[in-house]
């Protein structure tokens, strides 16, 4: 496992990122393809609503959650 801490997919930001936005363009993926951004609190909204609007955001998740292995908890 790597020490390297994820960090936010915004423009410039350098926050650790806590929160999963998993996301697909309908034109380019199929329908169970996930990509990914990484984002931290204060950037969570802005990216959900910047995916959202264009119909592509399909789940936001906490970073700890995506990184469980399925099946535990």
């Amino acid at each position: 496992m790597s020490d390297e801490t994820p960090i936010c997919s915004a423009k410039g930001c350098r926050a650790g990122a806590v929160w999963v936005l998993a996301w697909n363009n309908p034109k380019l993926h199929t329908p169970e393809r996930r990509k990914t951004w990484l984002a931290c609190e204060e950037h969570r909204e802005h990216l959900s609503q910047f995916l959202g609007v264009r119909g592509f955001l399909k789940d936001v998740v906490s970073f700890e959650d995506w990184q469980a292995p399925e099946g535990s908890g």
